[in-house]
């Protein structure tokens, strides 16, 4: 069994058991958290399609720890002009385990 959910813009496949980082949510490590935004749910054999959500359909799941990702450099540089600028960026997340799919 799977599901497609949709939170902080992007879409995920997930399963139950499955750990996944998703953008930072609002919560305590530890703590439930549901995804309503549901817009698949499939058993195998049988699938449930939403126009784009499913009303009365949740994926729950748990709070594992908030963090930082990997730094990624930016660097902008001019040819012939003796200027270069080198910046840095590390996207924040929230790492959710998939408990049930509703």
């Amino acid at each position: 069994m799977f599901a497609v959910i949709e939170t902080g813009g992007k879409q995920y496949k997930v399963m139950p058991g499955q750990r996944l980082r998703v953008e930072t949510l609002n919560g305590e490590v530890g703590e439930k958290f549901n995804f309503d935004k549901v817009l698949l749910i499939s058993n195998g054999e049988n699938a449930e399609i939403g126009a784009p959500y499913l009303s009365g359909k949740t994926v729950q799941a748990e709070i594992i720890a908030h963090g930082r990702g990997e730094k990624v450099r930016i660097v902008k540089f001019r040819r012939r002009k003796h200027h270069m600028k080198q910046m840095g960026h590390r996207q924040n997340y929230t790492e959710v385990k998939i408990s049930a799919i509703n």
